[in-house]
């Protein structure tokens, strides 16, 4: 038990630092609350002597030295008379104690989801900011079982059960030290009694819970990625019929999670049961036990009262305790996916203001550079050299894993080379100044990611729909060769696209793609295979557009068709992830004449 407790130990630490003030704040106020809780619990045990003495032997409480306060208060004349304001007393107790415990419950479940919520935000945003290298190498099904269950996990397993048990051992602490007050010997052995038997129950269910915790953590990446797999390629699974498939693969890791799940809410529960029952029979051996003390059953009776009541008030907050106790280390190694998030590393931009452009006036310079993703990986791209003038028409060819994204992406400083430089005029573009370098810069990919949104709002990628500029949406859809398309809807700009546009054709959304990179009126154009989608005609349209807008506009085209390239200024060939030669399209066709 102690290495696991020292792990979660461990962990929680590092949970602090992620805690806000305004919430460490809160949770102070929360301590005071258990405080006022525990005062509460107290006196409401504590009326219990006086109020059965009263009934009793109310002649022996009315003549002893802590209720002549009352006496003396209220008037009283005879023992008959203070039964009435102890039951009141009693009830007042009773009524307190449960509104703070029902406040304590509010208090602790809010102050959880809030934290919860703090730690969600803090680890997408975080996650959001690791650079593009990061999350090709990651598994994007972890991070969403990260976000969209583990956060719910470190709720409920981690952070209210902590608080719970937090409040338990305060209370129970507090109560036991007060019925030593009373009776130091039936209290010893009362609780002591109950201690040992959670300590052995915790001990024989420790490597259960913590091999049942991994078996948690597991199962909730493994249905995230069977759920993305299996909706992500919907099309291949109605075509191929693999929906029978994916749903035995789901049942399969499911049924395996909240197997997990199950076991650990049982070995959590688990405990009470059996001490309860145990716990009638010692008050049973108690009672028993007093009865032949001298003073007489009639004497006794107050005591005994008092002790079955702490004991039925204890028990279920030891038994919480318990359980939150045991939820934490079945919570432990989701903490610790949580935690992974929590730290990542963010660039120095992420807590700036928006960048403001960096200068580009002349021209975009790749010297002798290299690039692979791993220190084990073969090399993407070797010794390149390349300038690229401001207001070049610059196309990029080659074969498949020749290197041309590749080496957009480390134009656009989404990836870093690994040795050599690029230069934006004379600067060399490194991590603290590649957000202002993609000011200057608008993207279609091959696949346009589509929100389910409006047409309006993919175009205008990012900003609220009253933030829009209309007018420039419609410029952008008419540059792209969509605006006629799109004004023939119903709804027009207003025409809601479906889950990543699965409404639209693969040419529509292309030209969505393309409306959103010249919306946003950048000076660099990138485009990756963006016109693959589109038949000649539309594509002859959209190029010949691009052509005349504005001179000192720099695009860089990757293209499946060498005719796309048509109008470039350079072409450049990739081979390898070597610059084959560098051309103009009438060489290059003559080139390929020569060849064939």
């Amino acid at each position: 038990m102690m290495d696991n407790t020292q792990s979660l130990y461990f962990l929680l630490s590092r949970l602090w630092v992620h805690i806000s003030h305004r919430r460490r704040k809160q949770l102070a106020g929360l301590g005071g609350l258990m405080l006022l809780g525990t005062v509460a619990e107290v006196v409401s045990l504590g009326m219990v002597l006086p109020f059965l003495g009263a009934i009793t032997a109310p002649d022996d409480i009315f003549r002893h030295p802590w209720i002549q306060p009352i006496v003396t208060g209220l008037e009283l004349t005879s023992s008959d008379q203070l039964l009435l304001p102890l039951s009141i007393l009693f009830g007042f107790a009773a009524l307190l104690s449960g509104v703070t415990r029902l406040s304590l419950l509010w208090a602790q479940t809010r102050l959880g989801n809030a934290i919860g919520n703090d730690l969600g935000s803090a680890a997408y945003r975080r996650t959001l900011y690791q650079s593009y290298a990061v999350h090709v190498a990651r598994n994007s099904s972890e991070v969403v079982a990260v976000l969209m269950t583990k956060i719910n996990t470190i709720v409920y397993f981690i952070i209210i059960p902590l608080l719970t048990l937090i409040t338990s051992i305060v209370i129970v602490t507090t109560v036991v030290a007060f019925m030593f007050f009373v009776d130091p010997e039936l209290t010893a052995m009362t609780f002591l009694g109950f201690g040992a038997l959670y300590v052995l129950v915790a001990y024989i269910t420790k490597k259960r819970l913590a091999r049942n915790s991994q078996c948690v953590t597991t199962g909730q990446n493994d249905v995230a990625q069977v759920v993305q797999e299996g909706l992500g390629g919907i099309r291949d699974v109605l075509i191929d019929g693999l929906q029978e498939t994916y749903s035995q693969v789901y049942r399969r890791v499911d049924g395996r999670l909240r197997r997990a799940l199950s076991n650990i809410a049982i070995m959590g529960g688990a405990p009470r049961p059996v001490i309860e029952a145990f716990g009638m029979v010692l008050i049973s051996l108690l009672a028993y036990m007093l009865t032949q003390r001298q003073e007489g059953i009639i004497t006794v009776l107050p005591l005994l009262g008092t002790l079955a009541l702490a004991a039925q008030r204890l028990l279920p907050l030891v038994q919480q305790g318990y359980a939150g106790w045991a939820s934490m280390l079945g919570g432990q190694a989701s903490l610790n996916d949580v935690l992974l998030l929590l730290e990542q590393s963010q660039p120095a931009y992420s807590n700036q203001s928006p960048s403001v452009p960096m200068s580009f006036k002349h021209q975009i310079s790749l010297n002798d550079l290299s690039f692979r993703y791993n220190s084990r990986g073969s090399w993407v791209l070797s010794n390149i050299d390349l300038l690229i003038p401001r207001g070049c028409r610059m196309g990029f060819i080659g074969t498949t894993g020749s290197g041309k994204s590749t080496l957009l992406d480390i134009i656009m400083g989404l990836l870093s080379p690994v040795s050599g430089t690029i230069r934006i005029d004379d600067v060399v573009l490194d991590e603290t100044n590649q957000r202002a370098w993609q000011a200057h810069i608008a993207h279609v990919p091959q696949a346009i990611f589509l929100t389910d949104a409006s047409i309006a709002e993919n175009i205008a990628f990012g900003l609220q729909k009253e933030d829009i500029d209309w007018g420039r949406v419609q410029e952008a859809a008419k540059q792209a060769q969509i605006a006629g398309v799109i004004e023939s809807w119903y709804d027009g700009y207003d025409t809601l696209v479906g889950e990543r546009g699965i409404r639209l054709s693969g040419g529509q959304r292309q030209r969505i793609g393309i409306a959103r990179a010249l919306y946003k009126k950048a000076d660099v154009l990138v485009f990756d295979e963006a016109t693959s989608a589109l038949d000649n005609d539309t594509e002859r349209a959209v190029m010949e557009t691009l052509d005349f807008m504005d001179k000192d506009l720099t695009i860089l085209i990757v293209a499946h068709r060498i005719t796309t390239l048509k109008n470039c200024d350079k072409i450049v060939e990739l081979n390898g992830g070597l610059l084959q030669r560098i051309s103009n399209y009438q060489d290059l066709i003559e080139h390929y004449a020569q060849s064939s």
